[in-house]
């Protein structure tokens, strides 16, 4: 999901689809003529309901944590790319403008060209030659005193770090849950509304307000990992505060 709109729309879709499909079972099979049936209902109802609860739990637990994860790395990243930029102030010139243009050119570049790629669902290109044109400014430093050394291996340390991190980060921009677990999320989802709207009570209200809440339920919890299960699209997702906070370190240097 996109938008407030989309979640409100489909949360509301499924709540009176439940609910018009129990009016119209109750036509076909009258209340009177289920209620025998409720002990078979309820244990049914019971067996599905904590089975479905377990692999839904599973699921927000699943996309939550990888939400977390991609921010996490996310800002290793951005503090991994403000490392190389300042460790630059310590090389001798020309390398020393050279690896801090090339790092303002990256956050840049992630900003503006990889970000917007990524909250439209694409995923960006698996490497960048900003990345080979550190890496070799750095090797090219002839170092001569222990402190050219020790700020040269401390930049290229910093961009393997970068390296990795943005190359995870481009795989969790590609990451979604497969095809085959949203369809048990689905039809678990419906054969539990299904089991509350065969269910035999004597008041339709009643039998209403367990229907509506029970959709509800569910339709909410699969509407929060269809926003989540992705890190960088959709409603919920990883903002790039990190990088504009590096951007906005290097201007003020």
């Amino acid at each position: 999901m996109v938008t407030v709109t989309q979640n409100v729309v489909v949360v509301a879709a499924a709540v009176i689809g439940s609910l018009l499909f129990m009016l119209g079972l109750n036509r076909v099979w009258p209340l009177e003529q289920r209620r025998t049936y409720n002990d078979l209902i309820g244990w049914h109802l019971t067996v599905l309901g904590t089975t479905f609860a377990v692999m839904l739990g599973f699921m927000l637990y699943t996309v939550w944590s990888g939400l977390a994860e991609a921010d996490l790395n996310v800002d290793g990243e951005a503090n991994a790319l403000l490392d190389v930029y300042q460790l630059g102030n310590g090389m001798p010139e020309p390398q020393r403008t050279q690896l801090q243009t090339l790092a303002h050119s990256y956050v840049n570049e992630v900003l503006n060209l990889e970000w917007p790629q990524m909250a439209k669902g694409e995923v960006p290109p698996q490497s960048s030659g900003l990345n080979k044109e550190m890496w070799e400014t750095v090797m090219s430093v002839r170092a001569t005193s222990p402190t050219e050394i020790n700020t040269q291996q401390s930049a290229l340390s910093q961009l393997n770090l970068l390296m990795q991190h943005g190359l995870i980060r481009r795989q969790q921009a590609a990451a979604r849950l497969p095809n085959v677990l949203w369809c048990v999320l689905l039809v678990g989802g419906a054969l539990t509304i299904l089991s509350a709207c065969s269910f035999g009570l004597q008041s339709v209200r009643l039998q209403g307000l367990q229907v509506f809440s029970i959709s509800l339920l569910v339709s909410l919890s699969l509407v929060a990992i269809a926003d989540i299960h992705r890190p960088f699209h959709g409603l919920i997702h990883v903002r790039d505060d990190a990088f504009r906070r590096v951007q906005q370190s290097m201007q003020d240097r």
